[in-house]
């Protein structure tokens, strides 16, 4: 996706070869016409699925669900990285190793929000080593839905996560494939869409 890219490239700070700095489009602050680009980009990329509901994890996927869930016209569902007092029933666990933060978290879904039979979406804001995807659609699949697509707002597809995703046997929707980065700049790859 071409605004995405243009976004990553004026905005973005790559701030090793690893770790791209988005937060003035998509982390701290939003780029709303951005993220409604993105979510009408997603929402093409899956029109023939019949997706029942959008979900995410917190936080850095919210919006781009969001704007995906509204132009579907579908409920969006928010997986909580934190734990809570006060969602302990009816729901599902999957612990997650955080490469950012390098440790694990539980990542929780709320089961009330999830039906068996329905079609799922998937997002989530970047898409690296693939264990935050895989422990969302585990959940997901554990409440009995079935994960369609996996959309990544940006991919960093010189690590090893869509392997592992589409070894799974699920289709990833990246709209951004970062090929390459380093302080100079980034390189990229062919999008999804």
């Amino acid at each position: 996706m071409q605004l995405l890219e243009n976004a990553i490239r004026e905005k973005g700070r790559a701030l090793n070869s690893d770790v791209l700095l988005v937060d003035s489009f998509l982390n701290n602050q939003v780029d709303t016409a951005l993220m409604a680009a993105c979510g009408q980009a997603f929402a093409e990329a899956v029109r023939d699925q019949g997706i029942d509901r959008v979900v995410t994890i917190e936080a850095s996927g919210i919006a781009p669900a969001m704007m995906t869930a509204m132009v579907l016209n579908v409920p969006m569902v928010i997986l909580k990285k934190s734990p809570s007092k006060i969602l302990n029933e009816g729901t599902l666990q999957a612990e997650v190793f955080s490469f950012t933060k390098g440790a694990p978290y539980h990542l929780t879904m709320k089961t009330a929000y999830v039906h068996p039979g329905e079609k799922v979406l998937l997002i989530d804001d970047f898409l690296a080593m693939g264990e935050a995807a895989k422990g969302a659609a585990s959940l997901i699949e554990r409440a009995g839905a079935e994960v369609r697509a996996i959309g990544i707002v940006i991919e960093k597809s010189f690590q090893p996560g869509r392997g592992l995703l589409e070894g799974m046997g699920y289709k990833i929707i990246s709209l951004a494939r970062v090929a390459a980065m380093s302080e100079n700049g980034v390189t990229f790859g062919l999008a999804d869409a």
